[in-house]
């Protein structure tokens, strides 16, 4: 699978349980969150500074899933990537 353009293929890193104050915080418990953390899989090629195997923060609502060899990725353009970790 090979990203086109300006397009990334992301697999979303799941955030681990964490307590705060006792309570048990999940992925679903904050909806203030606005990014998304995951790992790149694929650039296209007029991507020119986010590079395969890169950790990137991307806006939660930007692209679409995608099903491929029966794992679930999302495909969103570069521009909404925030950060490179």
């Amino acid at each position: 699978m090979k990203a086109v353009n300006h397009y990334v293929v992301i697999d979303k890193i799941k955030e681990t349980e964490k307590k705060v104050g006792g309570l048990i915080m999940t992925e679903g418990t904050n909806e203030d969150v606005r990014y998304f953390k995951g790992k790149v899989i694929s650039t296209g090629n007029l991507v020119e500074v986010i590079k395969e195997g890169d950790v990137v923060w991307y806006d939660k609502v930007a692209g679409h899933g995608i099903e491929f060899e029966d794992k679930f990725y999302f495909v969103i353009k570069a521009s909404d990537i925030v950060l490179v970790d």
